[in-house]
């Protein structure tokens, strides 16, 4: 990594030479990642039905709703803390990382049955507890994780992070061959946990955790972490919502399908997130308002993002079926609308994309918990609503809607941390609408499928759909 130990807080070069090479080294681990994941997709879902996706899906819903319902935020506290760089603050955020690991592995069993009877799949009772061990493997990872964040030193971070993650699928693809069964997901999911933690723990320079509880740092740490706690519940709306709603009404073999489509449309804004939540905060805590040489580095980073989200968001939802026919038999063909739609939406999620790591870079959890809270809340009611109306094209709209309600919200986050740049809000809005809806237009027979009635699959014995 550059030739420095990370627990050394290094400052090789400026700021936005290491948040030029902390990008690259970010876009590549997330290029290179979601080509593994994709490589394995596609062989998956000739080795699994799709039950197999709709019930982990599930499960991942599951996992990710108890992840977010009890952040702590110690990451972004190390990256935007004085204190980010002191070992006795290192090592009661890494004592309190565990206690939660543990205590979600617990709350994962509990929960396992009652998920089952939910959902109406009773292999959730068991592949629950087993899914949930990756959490508990989590809690053990080392801080060193979050001091390289701290720095923007990624380079040896990323390629641990892709040897994990290659060497976990290919087990995975392994176990599914020879089972045959969801359980190969499960299972490859705890084992590419398992791994992450021994290489991150054997090959990340810089000190060893122990476990510590300095009272200053805790108090510290739980002020800064009850904010991002309750953002992250607005989180896993946000990022979940559709599948834990939908995976209600929809039959599993739709829900199955829709997982596909939403995993080939989230590409761009999942490479937008990363990038956004490892390089932003660094830059805003080191960017002074008053230079206007950080501002213009800021603007220009800022479209660079946006502009190149939208392109990448457009082509997605242009190509969408022609990629889904390509590269999937035609079980999943019903998937291309849905990677239209999202992508369509998601084309305005984008263009606010940068505001909200400025709050969190200046210690300022509370407005990022509003932002969050207003844009979970949005977005929750308009799908709702929509899908009520019109199966997942309505849901699709409604959540268009609610992005749009959204932006008084996030504009007056970055009004108050002096980063809002209207100029660049309005150019790619309109942006955003032009080139959604040329792809809608040009894929509607597509999008149609979504509509209940229409025969695209997505069926099922609620309200949606």
């Amino acid at each position: 990594m550059n030739g420095e130990p990370v627990g050394d807080v290094p400052q090789p070069v400026g700021i936005m030479a290491r948040a030029a090479r902390g990008s690259a080294w970010t876009a590549l681990s997330f290029f290179a990642a979601q080509g593994f994941r994709l490589s394995s997709n596609l062989i998956l879902t000739r080795l699994l039905f799709p039950e197999a996706f709709g019930i982990m899906a599930l499960v991942t819903v599951l996992l990710v709703g108890l992840t977010l319902f009890s952040d702590m935020g110690t990451g972004p506290a190390i990256m935007q803390s004085k204190r980010g760089d002191d070992p006795d603050f290192l090592n009661t955020a890494w004592t309190l990382q565990i206690l939660r690991g543990g205590m979600l592995w617990l709350t994962a069993c509990i929960l396992a049955y009652p998920a089952a009877l939910f959902y109406d799949q009773p292999l959730i009772a068991m592949l629950l507890p087993v899914a949930s061990l990756s959490l508990l493997f989590a809690g053990f990872e080392p801080t060193r994780v979050d001091t390289a964040n701290r720095h923007l030193l990624l380079g040896r971070l990323t390629v641990l992070d892709l040897l994990s993650t290659l060497i976990g699928i290919l087990i995975m693809l392994f176990l599914a061959y020879e089972m045959r069964s969801v359980w190969a997901l499960a299972l490859g999911g705890v084992i590419t946990a398992a791994l992450r933690l021994a290489l991150l723990t054997l090959f990340l320079p810089g000190e060893s955790n122990r476990l510590r509880w300095e009272k200053a740092a805790g108090q510290e740490l739980i002020h800064f972490g009850f904010w991002i706690f309750l953002s992250s519940v607005c989180g896993f709306l946000v990022s979940q919502g559709d599948r834990a709603i939908l995976g209600k009404f929809l039959s599993i073999e739709g829900l199955g399908v829709y997982n596909i489509g939403a995993f080939l449309a989230m590409f761009p804004i999942m490479l937008g997130s990363t990038v956004t939540a490892r390089v932003l905060i660094p830059i805003y805590r080191e960017h002074s308002e008053n230079d206007p040489v950080a501002r213009k580095r800021l603007e220009r980073i800022r479209f660079f993002v946006t502009g190149g989200l939208i392109l990448a968001l457009a082509f997605f939802a242009l190509a969408g079926p022609w990629i889904v026919h390509l590269l999937y038999d035609d079980r999943y063909l019903s998937a291309g609308g849905v990677m239209v739609a999202i992508c369509a939406v998601q084309m305005i999620v984008v263009v606010f994309l940068t505001y909200d790591q400025a709050a969190l870079a200046q210690g300022d959890s509370k407005g990022f918990f509003v932002v969050s809270a207003a844009k979970a809340t949005l977005q929750t009611a308009g799908f709702l609503v929509g899908a009520y109306y019109l199966g997942l094209a309505g849901a699709m709209v409604g959540q268009a809607v609610a992005m749009l309600l959204y932006l008084p919200f996030i504009a007056r986050l970055a009004w108050r941390h002096k980063v809002w740049d209207a100029r660049h809000d309005a150019v790619f809005l309109a942006l955003a609408f032009a080139l959604g809806l040329f792809a809608l237009w040009v894929n509607w027979a597509h999008v149609l499928l979504l509509v209940p009635g229409s025969g695209g699959g997505f069926h099922g014995g609620g309200g949606i759909g």
